[in-house]
């Protein structure tokens, strides 16, 4: 076989198309994915147009900016605003800070805030230039009569639009519904079993200048002017600074807003300063998983799947590695590469992913809103002891910021019985290099325009092999073992051009042979180039 090069990625359009339910952030992302593939999409939403909402999701990680800039949303990294100090405070004091370690592998910064809505904007600026999407507002999905069954017939909805009721066909539907989709999950019959925390939290954008504040981040545990809650300040591009305090849970804004007590708020907060607020609202949490994120060939994305505390940037940043999870493994069902096991196991990675962020977010949340005299004896103690005890720094949760999930149980990879998965690490550390892990972003040379390893790995799927590995042979034994068509690219760690990042990573031997799946995710490590076969087999779903 000759491997086929990157550029074959300008693959031609799959019989039939897919149907995007929702087209927020997490829907805008499931419709470029699938039209990266050659999918055509039809993206149902029930507002008669793009809203305006502020911050909202205002934090994305490395790996989403990754995956937008792979997507055409690249303005996303560049316009956004990466700070570098975390401070934390307990009443008066600072307690500790620590600055955002880089490891410089990755021309992208490792997160950026910047507002939803300019996040919306730059992704349906890449969708008007994608001619495979078609974008259809008004359209609110009322009846779903076709595709949740195993038969292998497709996706059907009705919509009910101005013009009357519409009936829109796919092979598949990706539902991004987002947190108020509950009368999706209801047609679905997903129940949506978790928690909801009865504290509120104010949220206030506003447009101010505080010199030094642009690069940091600011954590209030107890301060004086709220007083047993917490208040955390972000800043944003254009001098915008987002506050979120906890109040109580009847706490009203409109009269907060009449009475002036929102303004007392926001300058015991940053001063005599003159400010702007840009936009503001309250909220309540929530911890909450669907029971099913597929149903025969719908699958739930985003916050109709999963809803998690914001503190640690968990829901958009998870909920475009659920589109784009579900956008490949469409694309190559569409396209006949497919096993029966590859669209199946969307809801067995996700659903893994989910109950991490569910976990370390709950935890997050119970340190900072604790339910019972223990709990609050409890936080009282470590934050007192952090004055003074670095020993109990690590203790104080504020929330640890989004990470890739790591497929190491996946039915879609290959264990490897030479390398075992001790659980994640540590914050900010890196995996153990095990199948299943995500490979590092790095700067790379000589391959045909792209600058990044990511960009490699989104082009199929992607065969990386030590140095005593002949790449020939390898081709060769895949020649009559891939579904004709399929992008698969063979190459030796050394010929990616990062000065050795990838391979130093991953802790490569030189007899290694890596499988990585379209979404950059390892998929299996092995030494015999027969056992290749097998792992691209399972990869697919075979």
């Amino acid at each position: 076989m000759s491997a086929a090069p990157i550029t074959d990625l300008t693959v031609q359009p799959a019989g039939g198309r897919a149907v995007v339910i929702g087209n927020g952030p997490v829907g805008q992302t499931a419709a470029l994915c699938l039209a990266r593939w050659g999918i055509p999409t039809v993206v149902l939403d029930a507002r008669p147009a793009r809203d305006p909402i502020g911050s909202k999701a205002l934090c994305q990680q490395r790996d989403v900016l990754d995956l937008w800039d792979a997507c055409g949303a690249g303005a996303v990294a560049r316009e956004g605003l990466t700070w570098s100090t975390a401070r934390t405070f307990y009443q008066e004091h600072e307690l500790f800070f620590y600055t955002i370690p880089d490891p410089g592998r990755s021309p992208l910064p490792p997160f950026v805030n910047i507002s939803q809505s300019r996040t919306e904007a730059i992704l349906d600026e890449a969708i008007a230039a994608q001619p495979l999407i078609d974008v259809r507002w008004g359209h609110e999905v009322v009846g779903i009569t076709g595709g949740t069954g195993d038969d292998g017939s497709p996706a059907r909805v009705t919509c009910r639009t101005a013009d009357g009721d519409v009936e829109v066909v796919g092979e598949y539907a990706v539902v991004c519904g987002g947190s108020k989709g509950g009368s999706l999950r209801a047609m679905l019959g997903v129940d949506f079993p978790g928690r909801t925390f009865e504290d509120s939290f104010l949220i206030c954008d506003i447009e101010a200048s505080l010199p030094g504040w642009e690069t940091e981040r600011r954590f209030y545990f107890d301060p004086v002017w709220n007083p047993g809650r917490q208040v955390l300040i972000h800043p944003c591009p254009g001098s915008i600074f987002r506050i979120d305090w906890q109040v109580d849970t009847d706490f009203d804004l409109a009269a907060a807003q009449a009475d002036g007590s929102l303004d007392r708020r926001i300058r015991q907060v940053i001063g005599d300063q003159d400010y702007r607020i840009d936009w503001v609202s309250v909220y309540r949490f929530h911890a909450r998983s669907a029971d099913r994120y597929r149903v025969g060939r719908f699958l739930l994305a985003g916050d109709v799947a999963h809803l998690v505390a914001p503190f640690g940037a968990r829901g958009l940043n998870s909920g475009v590695p659920d589109v784009e999870n579900a956008a490949w493994k469409i694309a190559f069902a569409m396209k006949g590469w497919a096993g029966p096991g590859l669209v199946a196991s969307y809801e067995v990675e996700r659903q893994a992913a989910a109950r991490e962020n569910l976990a370390i977010t709950a935890a997050t949340m119970d340190f900072l809103v604790p339910q019972d005299v223990d709990a609050r004896e409890h936080r009282t103690s470590v934050l007192e002891r952090a004055r003074t005890d670095a020993t109990a720094i690590p203790l104080v949760d504020s929330g640890r910021l989004a990470e890739a999930f790591w497929y190491v149980d996946s039915p879609l990879t290959t264990p490897d019985p030479e390398r075992f998965w001790p659980g994640r690490p540590a914050r900010g550390q890196a995996p153990a290099p095990v199948p299943g892990v995500i490979v590092p972003d790095a700067a790379a040379s000589g391959l045909a325009g792209r600058t990044r390893v990511r960009e490699v790995c989104r082009d199929g799927l992607l065969v990386l092999v030590g140095d005593d590995v002949n790449t020939t042979e390898i081709e060769t034994l895949l020649g009559d073992a891939v579904p004709t068509g399929l992008p698969v690219r063979v190459l030796a760690f050394s010929a990616l051009g990062d000065d050795g990042v990838v391979a130093g990573s991953l802790q490569v031997a030189s007899d290694e042979i890596w499988v990585v799946r379209p979404d950059a995710h390892t998929a299996a490590c092995v030494r015999e180039p027969e056992a290749v076969i097998d792992a691209i087999r399972r990869v697919l779903g075979g």
